[in-house]
């Protein structure tokens, strides 16, 4: 396999998901219902938010969509939102709040400064904007170690269409065959298979388990601190 080019998830696949964005979350859905705390805890539950495990559904509004589709399953509460203004909170409370609550997956650093070293291409494709992976990725010194960064909001479209693969490979002149997608979700394998990739890893630090996963990728993981192992006994 000619692997040259790596795209990542970010939530659930380089950050810890349950820890990162619960609290966010919660600050978000108050915000979204205008203080009502009663109000945020029925948001949270209809796109979902697990109260007894204290954890976010797999493929979920929270778990895959990004603040645009948040807003619009948050604004049948409190329809007074314009979905635009919302959106625009909902970024800039993720970005905020976010970047303080960000916790990286163990390993993070070491993982991508080894596939660096074999001479990989690396991107980030997310359903975050893209200010908001900058802000949530900034303080663990990795942004550097990053060939490509592409939010739902950089003009390439949504997950799970394969636009953030394909500006990736347009921009590191690369073929899609020769690109491997990693995530925690079935939107993440979902667009790495419309894009033609060649690979496509599944990681269990975010909201799927190994039985959401198996059968859409071609390998699941624990997390990324096995993949240069995995590549290097595949490629």
């Amino acid at each position: 396999m000619a692997l040259q080019g790596v795209l990542f998830d970010k939530d659930g696949t380089l950050l810890d998901f349950s820890a990162t964005w619960i609290p966010v979350f919660h600050s978000a859905a108050l915000v979204a219902a205008r203080g009502d705390e009663k109000m945020a805890r029925r948001m949270l539950l209809d796109t979902g938010y697990h109260p007894e495990s204290g954890s976010i559904r797999s493929n979920s509004v929270l778990a895959v969509c990004n603040a645009l589709e948040i807003a619009q399953a948050w604004r049948a509460f409190e329809s007074d939102w314009e979905l635009a203004a919302l959106a625009a909170e909902i970024d800039r409370i993720c970005a905020e709040e976010g970047a303080h609550s960000a916790i990286a997956v163990p390993g993070l650093r070491d993982a991508l400064l080894e596939l660096r070293t074999e001479g990989l291409k690396l991107a980030v494709g997310s359903s975050d904007s893209h200010a908001g992976i900058e802000a949530t990725l900034g303080s663990f010194d990795v942004l550097p170690l990053f060939d490509f960064l592409a939010g739902y909001d950089s003009g390439y479209g949504a997950k799970p269409e394969p636009g953030m693969v394909l500006g990736f490979c347009e921009a590191q002149s690369l073929l899609p065959s020769d690109v491997a997608v990693v995530g925690d979700n079935l939107h993440d394998m979902e667009m790495g298979r419309r894009a033609g990739c060649s690979l496509l890893i599944g990681v269990l630090t975010g909201n799927s388990t190994r039985e959401d996963l198996e059968g859409h990728a071609d390998y699941v993981l624990n997390s990324i601190a096995d993949l240069p192992e995995l590549l290097a006994r595949i490629i």
